[in-house]
């Protein structure tokens, strides 16, 4: 059974710093795409940031370049989300996802952020 458990969010003022964790199971993910999604009030959810399991390859979306760093540990099996320079705008749900082709499949419960002004 596959399971995405994410931890780390919490309330931070603007400028703070979070690192969200994803911790992976159930499967190898070693030929996957990891990534981070948001869902903030009142919006739809929206791509963050990914990862290919195998090569570290990134990608972001523009909003969080330079400020975000996605990251993988191999030997926890974790995929980590470094957020610095947090913005009231970055509040949301965070969610981490999984996909083997491009259907992201599996996903985790999600995590609250909030950033305070």
């Amino acid at each position: 059974q596959v399971q995405l458990v994410e931890s780390g969010g919490g309330l931070v003022q603007a400028g703070g710093s979070l690192r969200l964790s994803c911790a992976a199971s159930g499967r190898t993910f070693s030929g996957y795409t990891m990534a981070w999604f948001r869902r903030a009030p009142g919006k739809e959810r929206e791509f963050v940031a990914h990862i290919r399991w195998g090569s570290g390859i990134t990608s972001y979306t523009d909003s969080v370049k330079g400020r975000f760093t996605i990251s993988r540990d191999n030997a926890k099996n974790t995929v980590y989300l470094q957020m610095n320079s947090l913005k009231p705008e970055d509040t949301a749900v965070y969610y981490c996802a999984a996909a083997a082709t491009n259907v992201w499949s599996y996903w985790g419960q999600g995590t609250q952020v909030t950033v305070s002004s």
